[in-house]
């Protein structure tokens, strides 16, 4: 495909190490990279210049995990995101002005769906970040953002017994996600309740985290009228258990269907989700948060 580079190709191929190639890419354009190990997993770190950076306005965390599953080539979940937060990092190094942007690339994610999220790459990080007292920050994960034209925001139910400062923090981020995506894809966004991705393992740290990710429209629209039908779905994608059963299943969209499965790969990909996540991204940029 004309979108794709050789090198996002190279990326995906089977015995691509990827860790390796991240540092790699983002190092030989002028990028530094920190390598985080952390309960035996490798995180990738893109923290800027001290120049991009007022202490006056929140700091946004960027997460995506570079993990994939054995025998796929991972090209949505998670590598089309991925390849553009590794280009929206060069360009940030261009940025005029402060950005207050970090940059993590986990490791382990998809370990959690088959684990429980303490097994997730990112709980050790987030872990760290409570342990550190860094819990202010704007954590914003990005997931399977290659296929499609709509941004989800994942709808979290924030639960009882959660204390009011949390409570309070996670739904001023969640505004300020929705206004995000106001401003970068207007009339080409919805909140629906989405699989869970690293955060999970923030959320389960009392950090509050959004997660956005991308579906074709008419996918987007089936799904949300498949929760109003069927009061089951909604808990079982939260609970990541609609893929074991094949009656629900078949409910979920077809781009989630793909994951973890030979068919996520490059031909699945569209551009107009590339499209759409550098508007994000762009307006993400630009965003400034008085602490």
């Amino acid at each position: 495909m004309s979108f794709l580079s050789q090198d996002f190709l190279d990326y995906i191929a089977e015995n691509c190490d990827r860790a390796s190639f991240i540092q790699n890419y983002l190092n030989k354009r002028g990028v530094d990279t920190n390598l985080i190990c952390l309960d035996g997993k490798k995180h990738i770190l893109i923290q800027f210049n001290s120049r991009f950076y007022n202490p006056a306005y929140k700091i946004k965390t960027i997460i995506s995990h570079y993990d994939r599953v054995e025998g796929s080539p991972g090209a949505n979940d998670n590598s089309a995101c991925n390849f553009m937060l590794m280009n929206w990092a060069v360009n940030l190094i261009k940025f005029q002005g402060f950005h207050n942007v970090r940059i993590f690339f986990t490791d382990g994610e998809e370990l959690g769906k088959n684990y429980g999220v303490s097994e997730q790459g990112a709980f050790g990080l987030a872990s760290t970040f409570k342990r550190l007292g860094i819990t202010n920050d704007d954590v914003y994960v990005f997931d399977s953002c290659g296929r499609g034209d709509v941004a989800l925001l994942s709808d979290f139910r924030i639960p009882e017994k959660a204390s009011k400062v949390f409570s309070k923090k996670y739904m001023d981020l969640y505004k300020r996600s929705k206004f995000l995506l106001q401003q970068s894809c207007p009339g080409h966004w919805i909140s629906l309740p989405a699989p869970y991705s690293d955060n999970a393992s923030f959320l389960a740290c009392g950090i509050p985290a959004v997660a956005i990710t991308i579906l074709p429209g008419e996918e987007a629209s089936q799904y949300a009228m498949e929760l109003l039908k069927n009061p089951r779905l909604e808990a079982s994608v939260l609970n990541r258990a609609s893929g074991e059963d094949p009656d629900l299943r078949k409910l979920l969209p077809m781009t989630w269907q793909l994951f973890h499965t030979k068919g996520d790969n490059s031909e699945s990909l569209t551009e107009s989700a590339f499209v759409i996540m550098n508007n994000i991204l762009y307006t993400l940029a630009n965003l400034k948060t008085p602490v």
